[in-house]
């Protein structure tokens, strides 16, 4: 799911600590830096929501 990334969403995200990226999920495999479930990681890996305009939500993300 992509995400329009709008001041309320980095307030948000900051107030309520969101974590939706790879490296925050049960499924991510640092060593080899990939997901488990064989997905592409690129989208959903760590980003600075500060120069973002949108990110993308996993379907597979459970956080660890």
């Amino acid at each position: 799911m992509i995400s329009r990334v709008t001041s309320e969403f980095r307030r948000e995200a900051r107030e309520f600590r969101l974590r939706y990226c790879c490296e925050d999920c049960a499924h991510f495999e640092p060593d080899e830096a990939r997901c488990a479930h064989e997905y592409p990681c690129e989208a959903h890996r760590q980003r600075d929501l500060e120069s973002c305009h949108e990110v993308v939500f996993c379907k597979e993300f459970e956080l660890a």
